[in-house]
């Protein structure tokens, strides 16, 4: 009986004609359907079995004979909701294939997830007169996708959890997938992706040092501690990163015999902020007592140079009136001869003074963080600036490039800006008083402005403040006016420039740039 109806469906086939193909044989529809891999059942329209092939056998242990005649509900293992099975009847009863997926039951009582696709079988009237079932057990493929799942939500769990940033990234540097603790590193920061600002800090960092494309114990970079510089008064926040390669392989099919896949960046950030938050209350403690004997020697330094320069002028008058002395009255007279010995005295006096000058300490050259300088001086200057009522505005650009130079030069300079926005800012009974520091890069440099809202400079002194002992200053201050002569050194000395902003209307903008130097 099962013969006949598969003979009657291989019959079915649309006759040779006109470029059409050649009906299949019966005998080769019966050897195709019987070798078939998949399990294969033909039932009449109200699910009763009329043929099964031997696949069918093997995936639900029932023979040829024991299922024929009876109901694929024989299959059910009861636990498939109803809702499932009414819209398998209603698509195949509309003469509509149907898919999706069903829990049966073997023979032996074990169960196993079928994977099905039921098609109507029409006659030449349209009449739908059987059903061809194909299924096969995806039990073991459902079992691997929950694995995969499952991994995957309890990896998302661990990453989420990690009280560390994770972030992987792609070979732009963009954020492919990320934790909760970068997500909250965003907000900290208001940034789009920080990530990417701290990969630029970490690859300028290595190539600097010659490390770019070297790996350290399978990793990328490791331990490679970044500095973020955050805006209004906020500490700075430090971060200890590392990043290893991952690679993915492609799945599209065209990539199963050539390899490929693509590279991805794992990027793992430690906050270290406490840690380095002590360390740098040490380190500043430290400067504090370095500066201050710096001061103490600018101060001496300047007060010499000053008595020097001003000892330099009545010796050149002495000297041209002894000239004349001798021209008018000879060699031998008294007088020049007297003048001649006091200049003498005069002239070892002021040698003795300039070898007192105490020389400038040398200190080596390496690579600088700005901010670090000026939030250093910033630190060093809070309680006068607190004492005068001065409010801050630090607006730093959160990473700028290194830049190669000397560190206690530079913060002598922004020192020198600094005081003197104070003592700007300190005349009686100014009342506008707030300091503003503004860092960001520029194209092959750094730019760094110091605002104050004081009485600001005239035009016409915006250049002559430059000069050597030249002071705006009330009598009685301990500086002589080499301040911003020295910072203007300073900055020569790093190929750089100082000026004051002649557009500032209100207060005073000092501008600096500094020209970022790449190692060779």
């Amino acid at each position: 009986m099962a013969k006949k109806q598969v003979k009657a469906l291989a019959g079915s086939e649309a006759q040779p004609g006109a470029g059409a193909p050649a009906s299949i044989h019966p005998r080769v529809f019966q050897h195709t359907v019987d070798q078939a891999d998949m399990a294969i059942s033909i039932t009449d329209v109200r699910g009763n079995i009329i043929y099964v092939n031997p696949a069918f056998t093997r995936v639900t242990g029932y023979s040829a004979e024991e299922a024929a005649g009876r109901n694929e509900s024989m299959l059910s293992n009861k636990t498939t909701p109803p809702e499932v099975y009414t819209s398998l009847w209603q698509s195949i009863s509309r003469g509509e294939s149907w898919s999706g997926r069903l829990i049966n039951r073997r023979k032996d009582g074990s169960q196993y997830l079928a994977e099905l696709n039921i098609s109507p079988v029409v006659d030449a009237a349209g009449e739908v007169f059987n059903f061809l079932g194909m299924h096969r057990d995806v039990t073991a493929m459902h079992r691997l996708e929950c694995q995969v799942k499952n991994q995957k939500e309890l990896i998302e769990s661990v990453v989420d959890a990690a009280p560390m940033v994770i972030a992987l990234l792609d070979v732009g540097d963009r954020v492919v997938l990320d934790n909760h603790e970068y997500k909250k590193l965003q907000a900290d920061l208001g940034m789009a992706e920080p990530a990417s600002m701290l990969m630029t800090s970490i690859r300028a960092g290595l190539e600097a040092e010659g490390a770019l494309g070297r790996r350290s114990s399978g990793y990328a970079f490791l331990d490679r501690e970044i500095r973020l510089d955050l805006p209004d008064g906020r500490p700075p926040r430090w971060f200890s990163c590392s990043g290893s390669r991952v690679r993915e392989d492609n799945s599209a099919a065209d990539a199963f015999f050539a390899g490929s896949g693509r590279d991805y960046l794992l990027l793992v950030a430690k906050d270290i902020t406490g840690l380095r938050g002590q360390q740098e209350k040490a380190r500043v403690a430290a400067l504090q007592a370095v500066m201050a004997e710096e001061d103490r020697v600018s101060v001496l330094r300047e007060s010499l140079s000053a008595a020097t320069f001003r000892l330099e002028g009545p010796l050149n008058m002495m000297a041209s009136a002894a000239g004349m002395l001798a021209r008018r009255n000879g060699g031998n007279d008294p007088m020049v001869l007297a003048l001649a010995d006091a200049m003498a005295g005069g002239q070892r006096a002021l040698d003795e003074l300039r070898a007192m000058i105490p020389s400038e300490t040398r200190e080596p050259s390496g690579a600088i963080n700005v901010n670090e300088l000026l939030r250093d001086v910033l630190d060093l200057a809070t309680n006068r600036m607190l004492a005068a009522g001065i409010r801050v505005s630090w607006k730093p650009q959160a990473m700028l490039p290194a830049l190669q130079g000397y560190p206690n030069k530079l913060r002598s300079l922004f020192k020198v800006l600094i005081d003197n926005a104070i003592d700007a800012m300190s005349s009686r009974g100014w009342r506008e008083r707030e300091l503003r520091m503004i860092t960001r890069a520029q194209l092959g440099s750094i730019e760094i402005l110091v605002e104050d809202s004081g009485p600001g400079v005239p035009p016409a002194q915006q250049i002559k403040v430059f000069e050597p002992f030249y002071t705006t200053k009330r009598e009685g201050n301990r500086h002589l006016g080499t301040g911003l002569a020295a910072a203007q050194q300073v900055a020569a000395d790093h190929g750089g420039t100082i000026e004051i902003d002649p557009a500032k209307v209100s207060g005073c903008r000092v501008r600096v740039v500094l020209p970022v130097k790449r190692r060779s």
